[in-house]
């Protein structure tokens, strides 16, 4: 088995995104909080790093989901706070993810606006958020906003849903 490797999200809630990833096979642990990038460490949005068995889960599943679970396509007013990227820790990692993000532009008819970011740094979420999901799947704002990319997991990626 291969080391884990990681990979940033940053693109909505930190709330959704965090519960997204932690419902797959092959993710070992999400981290949520806020991420910048490398050129500019002040710059920060909600964000997830995600730690994956490759193995199990390959870096190109974990990108269409991301792609597929917010609004890859759209800007909107929210966009600084909820950046859509994808983090990269490793130099190498930048060619292998606009490789994997050319070839999913293909699954969309407008372009995808998800950029291909260094990481920078983190911050954590405050641990009354963390896991702020599967805490209480009843809360409103998980019933809005966060079942419905969870039901979408189940129709579309169930081959990598973990969860029931």
């Amino acid at each position: 088995m291969r080391n884990l490797s990681k990979v940033g999200f940053g693109g909505g809630c930190h709330w959704c995104t965090e519960a997204v990833f932690m419902s797959l096979r092959g993710v070992t642990k999400v981290e949520q909080g806020f991420i910048s990038p490398k050129e500019n460490t002040e710059d920060f949005s909600e964000a997830v790093i995600v730690y994956f068995n490759p193995d199990i889960i390959a870096l190109k599943d974990l990108v269409a989901i991301h792609l597929d679970t917010h609004r890859s396509t759209q800007n909107h007013s929210m966009r600084n706070k909820y950046r859509s990227g994808v983090y990269f820790f490793e130099k190498r990692e930048e060619s292998v993810l606009a490789e994997i993000m050319k070839e999913l532009q293909k699954d969309f008819d407008i372009p995808i606006i998800t950029s291909i970011i260094l990481f920078g740094a983190f911050t954590s979420s405050q641990e009354q958020f963390q896991n702020y999901y599967f805490s209480d799947t009843e809360k409103p704002f998980c019933k809005t906003h966060i079942s419905p990319k969870i039901k979408l997991l189940k129709e579309k990626y169930i081959q990598h849903v973990a969860i029931k």
